[in-house]
């Protein structure tokens, strides 16, 4: 049995969800971003107390067959993004099409109905919190960053990072108090 949950974000994120399915005594096969597997089918009552649970740290328990497929795509992008070790080689819509078995037309209307932004708009805030990163971390020079993050050049990197952020690469480099925004917030 699978749950899928809405906000699970972040690896803290389903270090909570393993927490409290521990404490309610769920078995479980495996926990990735939005998803559980479950060993075995719970019972409505523990479903109901699991959903309370997980509301209450702001995570929600979902059921709805359009939602499932919006955090599946936030999920994906997200998990591709922050910590595969490689993005894809091929179109991001195709990618996404290829995962969730739709049609990337269908998906993209969906995604920009209910979130209010495009699917482009939300990987290329993801990219850029991750460009964020990597410059913190110092340990790659902006052409690494740029060939890393699948970015035809350092200018168009540097052209996009400003246009969200409105400081260049360089500049956000050079700042004493870097900041990066959470996950959950973009």
């Amino acid at each position: 049995m699978k749950l899928f949950i809405q906000n699970m974000v972040s690896l803290r994120c389903k270090m909570m969800v393993k927490s409290e399915l521990d404490k309610l005594g769920i078995e479980f096969n495996q926990i990735e971003l939005g998803e559980v597997k479950l060993a075995k089918p719970i019972s409505k009552a523990l479903q109901n107390r699991l959903k309370e649970t997980l509301h209450r740290s702001g995570l929600e328990l979902m059921d709805d067959k359009k939602a499932l497929l919006i955090e599946k795509i936030i999920n994906i992008i997200i998990e591709t993004v922050h910590y595969a070790d490689e993005l894809p080689h091929i179109n991001f819509s195709d990618f996404l099409s290829g995962k969730l078995q739709h049609n990337y037309h269908y998906l993209a209307e969906l995604f920009s109905k209910t979130k209010g932004i495009t699917i482009e708009h939300f990987i290329i805030l993801h990219k850029v919190e991750k460009i964020k990163e990597l410059i913190i971390y110092d340990e790659l020079n902006l052409t690494e960053i740029s060939y890393k993050m699948h970015y035809c050049s350092v200018s168009h990197l540097s052209k996009q990072f400003k246009k969200i952020t409105g400081l260049t690469p360089t500049f956000f480099k050079n700042l004493p108090d870097r900041q990066r925004r959470n996950l959950e917030d973009l």
